[in-house]
């Protein structure tokens, strides 16, 4: 193992080179798939420091024993200096325990690689879209749009430190019905500018504040020229200009997330460029859209249900319920025609799709990724990642709406209160498709049960005592490691197990791996601490043995290395102290 190559990855090789060994032998056929093949932690630590399922899930497609492919197997591998011990657990799986070597060695590895350890080229460069947020150009985001918002920004960075190439996208849904009451929402404060009492809003627009300061603009400009005219002479103008200035502030409140887009692709140039028409002509082509009369929905009798013929693509063919209009009656696009063809566009500068939706787009889930696979041919990988709401609390009690906004709290006001590395964390403690609460006391509490501060104050501890180390005299040693004991080693085993933990969560497209990962790791950290105020000759800074001390603050510091590189996969600042 090399002063910069990981345990995790060394180990990955060892197995793989071990198999080899076996082909070369006779022992395995030549051919065999080995994709299913991992090395990772055993889940119970008490049988060793890596397990690998090799012989397990290659015995049947090899046609042998498990047992006696685990044997022969423990036999290669047990020739590995760093290997201690190789022991067969059940039906084929081999369970490793390692040297102290291998862990002196893996805290080199994490001292080389530094911001890097961790990083991986399992993506071997191949270009993931990820697209997210894409909320409806009507006003600022708000804590609906936050939690997909933080996964998939998260998930964006994850897939590129795995070493897969990324394009951050932002679906602008600016062709359909909403833009219109948008619209018509800004020239009532546009007349309102002029001096008219519009009195309450109306019903089914938009009532916001946050549109005034544009129909203060557009009167500025415009003065009274249409503040009578028909909706036909400014509403094209209106919406044209109010998508415009709703996706600078969308822009605005989400870079104060620390959240960018590489695209914002249009709905309307899509429409205007022909492009759900192409993709309805490729898949008559290929006879995947048939014209057609849907059934009655439930509850509709022949009396008061009217078949119309329109345009079906069969997605029934792959696995949807039932197949699905591409066009309305009167000819114009349904939701699904226009993503359908999006998703063709996106497909064509991408090797796979991923797609961050709210919970409530559930149903359409089948239908999208069957229009995927037939546009594809099967050959883009295309998985939807669903978020649920988050509820506002404070103190348990749910959040008032904001005045400002209309019926939402805003993502600018959340934080501004909290802010940003507190809502980006949170957002990641709980799988996304689980409920989750957010309360604006829990989130800033300074105990162990608020996982973002036990993270950050990890780290801070850590800065804190390199800092009172080199008051003190001392510096960090890696020449002293050699003689750290059962304790710290068992850090580093924990700390050494983020490489692996990044490509299975990029691999399963889960960033709050990280979260967990990371809140782990701090309260092994804080365990190990602790352990100082039981047994002072465990504290990290010890006067009188310079050698000792030298070495926990070299482990400290890479403790900390892990910390600061995980916190920025998730994007949330590694604080120095708090």
């Amino acid at each position: 193992m090399s002063d910069t190559q990981t345990l995790h990855a060394a180990f990955v090789r060892h197995v793989d080179a071990a198999l080899d060994t076996l082909t070369v032998a006779g022992v395995l056929p030549a051919g065999l798939a080995r994709g299913a093949v991992s090395v990772e932690p055993p889940r119970d630590p008490a049988h060793g420091d890596l397990a690998t399922n090799a012989a397990m899930v290659l015995a049947k497609p090899a046609g042998t024993n498990p047992r006696a492919l685990a044997e022969a197997l423990s036999a290669e591998l047990a020739k590995l200096p760093l290997v201690e011990g190789v022991s067969i657990a059940g039906p084929g799986f081999l369970n490793l325990r390692l040297s102290r070597a291998a862990w002196l060695a893996e805290l080199a590895a994490i001292a080389a690689l530094g911001d890097d350890y961790g990083r991986s080229s399992m993506g071997g460069g191949t270009t993931v879209n990820v697209e997210y947020v894409s909320a409806n150009p009507t006003g600022p985001m708000h804590m609906g749009h936050c939690r997909g918002a933080v996964v998939g920004d998260a998930l964006a960075s994850l897939l590129e430190f795995a070493g897969h190439k990324v394009i951050r996208e932002y679906y602008v849904n600016d062709a359909g019905a909403q833009v219109d009451v948008l619209a018509r929402s800004v020239h009532l404060r546009y007349r309102e500018a002029l001096g008219e009492d519009v009195g309450e809003i109306p019903e089914g627009l938009y009532p916001g504040d946050y549109l005034m300061p544009l129909g203060a603009e557009l009167a500025a400009e415009f003065g009274t020229l249409y503040t009578a005219a028909p909706e036909a002479d400014w509403l094209i103008l209106f919406r044209t200009r109010a998508v415009a200035a709703m996706l600078v502030m969308i822009r605005a409140d989400l870079a104060l997330l620390g959240i960018r887009h590489d695209v914002f692709a249009s709905e309307a140039e899509l429409q205007a460029a022909g492009k759900p028409a192409e993709a309805e002509a490729w898949l008559r082509a290929h006879d995947l859209v048939y014209d057609g009369a849907l059934e009655a929905p439930k509850g509709k009798t022949p009396d008061d249900w009217e078949p119309v013929a329109l345009p079906l693509f069969r997605s029934t063919k792959f696995g949807d319920d039932q197949d699905r209009p591409i066009r309305k009656s009167d000819g114009s696009w349904t939701y699904f025609g226009a993503d359908l063809a999006y998703h063709f566009q996106k497909a064509q500068s991408a090797d796979a799709l991923v797609d961050i939706w709210g919970a409530d787009h559930a149903g359409t889930v089948k239908r999208i990724k069957a229009a995927v696979a037939a546009l594809t041919g099967g050959k883009t990988p295309f998985e939807v990642r669903l978020v649920q709401m988050v509820q506002l609390l404070r103190a348990g009690e749910p959040v008032k709406m904001s005045k400002r906004s209309g019926n939402f709290v805003t993502l600018a006001d959340v934080v501004s209160e909290v802010g940003k590395d507190v809502v980006r964390f949170t957002m990641l403690t709980r799988k996304p498709e689980a409920q989750m609460d957010f309360d604006f006391a829990a989130v800033v509490e300074a105990s162990k049960e608020n996982p973002v501060f036990y993270v950050q104050y990890a780290h801070a501890r850590i800065c804190s005592t390199l800092r009172k180390g080199a008051a003190e005299g001392f510096a960090p040693d890696a020449a002293g490691a050699s003689d750290l004991g059962a304790e710290e080693l068992a850090l580093v085993a924990f700390a050494g197990q983020f490489p692996r933990v990044v490509e299975a969560a990029a691999a399963a497209r889960e960033p709050h791996r990280i979260a967990f990962f990371l809140g782990d790791l701090a309260a092994a950290f804080h365990s190990y601490w602790n352990l100082g105020n039981e047994r002072p000759e465990k504290r990290f800074i010890v006067a009188q043995d310079a050698r000792a001390t030298g070495a926990r603050l070299f482990l400290g510091k890479q403790i900390g290395q892990v910390l600061r590189n995980g916190l920025a996969l998730l994007g949330v600042a590694a604080v120095e102290e708090m």
